[in-house]
């Protein structure tokens, strides 16, 4: 029989969907799942955008150009300049969400061996986006107990060898919440600068900060080091556009860029229909996320509030994006989150989580904690957490 390739077999399976088969046996069963696991807003999608899709005028549905509409590549450079983020039309490039984004980005920079360094947590598909280019992940702990703030900045430097090409960071961060300070970009700046690396900041979760004066920093107002930076946007979660599946790649490096089109023309193009509602979904008023933001952190506060309530579990308030990281009084996050789904049920009811094992690449790290997306309305994460909490003590009362 043929083989699988190395690449194949070594491609990590999603932490975050593996127990889908088990979440839908329960609901064969007829019991209710509050779902987690999975940062999937509830919110609406922004009227202009569905509007822009139901007036859609077309007698053919072509491809777009391989970078993406100029229109929207403009528009959407006006939008960054409104934030005051430095970027222009012709350093974007329009992807198939920022998932490709993604891995456009390391296929650009590593040669298989090549290094890229991640604070960890971290999203669990940029393991397999490494996996995929045949990089390998060099991990930089973060703990639970600092908040999962970013360590030394000569940590990092520790592990900056010859075959290293990168340095990636999700800000805010996917799992943990963890808000960059400009001070840490900064840092950050100086050592890429100082060993001739990349830097490629994941933003997509720019606008989702909750706390007081914390501001968003982005990379692409770095001085000095413009030539050296990546960045990487989607609209999945800015206007709840998850299915829409554009995202984008942006820097100053035209080599980057020029290589970035190679794989951008042979996929063809980004999806024509979706630029279209992603292009009208730019004049989404400030109100919009205003209110976006003000249940997000509403929630977010219910959620920390009622994990506190359980004995055992430790977790630290996210700045950011919508997820945190919690640690459980277990052993094993993997066989609880499937007994959750296969062998429990508080009243006809369930929760689905993430174990967290799979947003690490460090072997023995996680085991015991889980990520939660508070993507839920409040009265629905209450009524999530307290199962979890009543399903903490029969399935640690077994033994």
């Amino acid at each position: 029989m043929p083989t699988i390739s190395h690449k194949g077999r070594n491609m990590p399976e999603s932490p975050i969907r593996k127990l889908a088969p088990y979440a839908d046996l329960a609901k064969q069963k007829g019991h209710k799942v509050y779902h987690l696991n999975i940062g999937q807003p509830d919110i609406k999608t922004p009227e202009v955008a569905i509007e822009a899709v139901k007036n859609i005028d077309l007698s053919i549905i072509e491809y777009s150009p391989s970078a993406g509409y100029e229109s929207y590549r403009k528009k959407l450079a006006h939008f960054y300049q409104r934030q005051n983020v430095n970027v222009n039309s012709e350093d974007i490039i329009v992807t198939t969400g920022g998932s490709e984004a993604l891995l456009f980005a390391l296929a650009t920079i590593t040669d298989p061996g090549d290094e890229i360094i991640i604070p960890e947590p971290f999203y669990a598909n940029y393991h397999a986006f490494a996996s995929s280019t045949s990089a390998t992940v060099i991990p930089v702990i973060s703990t639970i107990d600092s908040g999962f703030a970013l360590p030394g900045i000569d940590e990092v430097e520790k592990l900056i060898t010859p075959k290293t090409k990168a340095i990636l960071i999700c800000n805010p961060g996917n799992p943990t919440g963890y808000l960059y300070t400009e001070a840490e970009i900064k840092q950050l700046a100086g050592l890429i600068k100082k060993h001739d690396l990349y830097l490629i900041a994941d933003e997509v979760y720019r606008e989702f900060l909750y706390d007081g004066d914390d501001v968003h920093f982005s990379v692409m107002n770095l001085e000095d080091v413009q030539q050296n930076v990546i960045m990487v946007d989607s609209v999945s979660k800015r206007y709840s556009m998850c299915g829409a599946r554009i995202g984008c790649l942006v820097t100053k490096n035209k080599n980057v860029l020029a290589t970035v089109m190679k794989f951008a023309q042979a996929r063809l193009s980004p999806p024509t229909i979706e630029q279209i509602a992603c292009e009208a979904a730019i004049d989404t008023p400030q109100s919009y996320f205003d209110e976006v933001i003000s249940e997000y952190k509403s929630r977010r506060d219910t959620l920390i509030t009622e994990l506190n309530k359980i004995e055992g579990v430790i977790v630290t308030k996210p700045k950011g994006a919508f997820y945190c990281i919690a640690q459980l009084p277990i052993e094993d996050s993997d066989d609880f989150a499937q007994w959750l789904l296969e062998k429990y049920d508080l009243n006809g009811e369930t929760v689905m989580i993430a174990p967290a094992k799979g947003f690490y690449s460090t072997p023995g790290m996680g085991l015991n904690q889980v990520r939660i997306a508070y993507v839920l309305n409040k009265k629905d994460l209450t009524t999530a957490v307290n199962i979890l909490k009543e399903a903490l003590l029969v399935y640690n009362s077994r033994k």
